[in-house]
């Protein structure tokens, strides 16, 4: 270097210290950098509720997969406390009316139930008495003393041919009072079967329209359900079921109420026809009484006047 020439070693020097700061650069930036590095120190107690801030905000911003399985568990909580009254409860205003309403004809079934059954034994008790009283009776007079003041269709059928027979005073032909007679007794019988088939047709009616109105308020039911499934955007049978269930109760309330309606019409049609049969007894009881009163008079009446021309 002794002999290198001044001129390259200026030259050489001026490199020499712009190469120096260039190749400090690095160094400097990874001491600047080390402190960042380092661990950060533990935070105090104090910033905890700060933290805790993110998993709120996490729990609003949840997967539709973590609210599906929060739903699940409100649901088996929900089924654990399931119950027809909790159904009812819970069910819509709609599925509720149709509830109340199937429970109000189940109650109407029942009440005519026994007012039919008491009523038809009364009766049916009354005709039979009435009959084997007036079985050894040769006249209306005497089958209408045999029988008393107890009210029967029977003493209804008695008082009908005396009247006919009262009316007909005079007439001479047999034929035609008791062809009025058996007019009279056929609308007695008419506005017999009336009375006792009444309460009847309600129970057809409820018969059969309680499963459809029960279905009506089923399907009712079933659409609001599928409405929430769309709402809560999961079809997880155990969220769905309360729903579901709610609405099922509703038939099966209509079938509770149909079942003994029909069940009760049809014995209340077997029992009335086996009474309307003691009644058609009854009216033929009152014509043979009839018919021989007619013949008697005939024959006291031929007496009298052969007992005239002697």
């Amino acid at each position: 270097m002794k002999n290198m020439p001044l001129s390259r070693l200026m030259t050489f020097a001026m490199v020499y210290a712009l190469a120096m700061p260039l190749l400090a650069a690095p160094a400097l930036a990874q001491q600047s950098t080390a402190p960042i590095t380092q661990p950060a120190p533990a935070q105090p107690p104090a910033a905890l509720p700060q933290a805790t801030a993110p998993a709120a905000a996490s729990d609003a911003a949840a997967t539709p997969a973590e609210r599906e399985a929060k739903a699940l568990k409100a649901a088996v909580a929900e089924l654990k406390e399931l119950s027809p009254w909790t159904m009812f409860k819970s069910a819509d205003v709609v599925v509720k009316a149709v509830m109340i309403g199937l429970a109000f004809a189940s109650l109407v079934t029942w009440t005519i139930f026994i007012a039919k059954m008491l009523e038809l034994t009364v009766v049916q008790r009354k005709v039979r008495s009435a009959l084997a009283k007036i079985a050894d009776a040769r006249s209306l007079a005497e089958a209408q003393f045999a029988l008393g003041a107890k009210g029967s269709v029977l003493a209804s059928f008695l008082a009908a041919a005396m009247r006919e027979a009262r009316l007909s005073a005079g007439i001479s032909s047999d034929a035609g009072i008791k062809e009025r007679a058996a007019s009279s007794f056929a609308e007695i019988m008419r506005a017999e079967a009336r009375r006792v088939r009444l309460g009847m047709g309600l129970l057809a009616t409820i018969g059969a329209t309680s499963p459809f109105v029960g279905l009506f308020g089923t399907v009712w039911g079933i659409m609001n359900s599928f409405i929430g499934i769309s709402k809560s955007q999961t079809t997880n049978l155990a969220v769905v079921a309360p729903g579901i269930a709610e609405a099922l109760l509703a038939t099966a309330i209509g079938l509770v109420a149909a079942i003994p309606a029909v069940i009760i019409y049809n014995h209340f049609a077997r029992v009335t026809k086996g009474y309307l049969e003691l009644v058609n007894r009854a009216s033929g009881a009152a014509a043979r009484l009839l018919s021989r009163d007619l013949d008697r008079t005939h024959v006291s009446g031929g007496q009298r006047s052969r007992g005239a021309a002697e």
